[in-house]
């Protein structure tokens, strides 16, 4: 199983990536990392005991466009249907204006208090599994330096 480091300003949160389970929603994801799409992005929503939410490119210095509107230029489908598709502590999940239009915009759940209604909805496509404090230190603003991408 494939992971993936989110470097922060706040810290390092280690991420497995759910290949199985949501397999072209973790490759979209894998590219955008490795082409330093989200070196310098910012987490643009960050609701206490709900999520914090990032990936936009409209978040990075100089554009012009409004935070969480921007994508990568084209959209991807939904993947429900797998296992772990369940949003609780640490769970990330793609971020998207209506079924089957995600792209680069990923969310990671705080807890699962509020979260429930997004199962169904949004794809898990990775869960925290170190780290999962700096998931709560992150802030409105807090900038993304990079997502390293370690395979098996």
């Amino acid at each position: 199983m494939s992971k993936a480091i989110i470097k922060t300003e706040k810290g390092n949160m280690t991420v497995e990536l759910y290949t199985k389970d949501a397999p072209n929603t973790v490759a979209n994801f894998v590219k955008l990392a490795k082409d330093g799409f989200y070196n310098g992005l910012t987490f643009h929503r960050v609701i206490p005991d709900f999520v914090i939410q990032g990936g936009c490119p409209n978040t990075r210095e100089g554009a012009s466009g409004m935070p969480g509107t921007g994508g990568p230029g084209y959209k991807i489908d939904c993947e429900l249907d797998g296992d772990n598709q369940y949003h609780d502590r640490g769970v990330l999940s793609m971020a998207h204006a209506g079924r089957n239009t995600g792209g680069s915009q990923f969310f990671v759940c705080h807890s699962r208090n509020n979260t429930a209604h997004l199962d169904g909805n949004h794809t898990c496509f990775g869960k925290v599994v170190e780290n999962i404090e700096v998931v709560d230190s992150i802030q409105q603003g807090d900038r993304i330096n990079e997502i390293e991408i370690i395979e098996d």
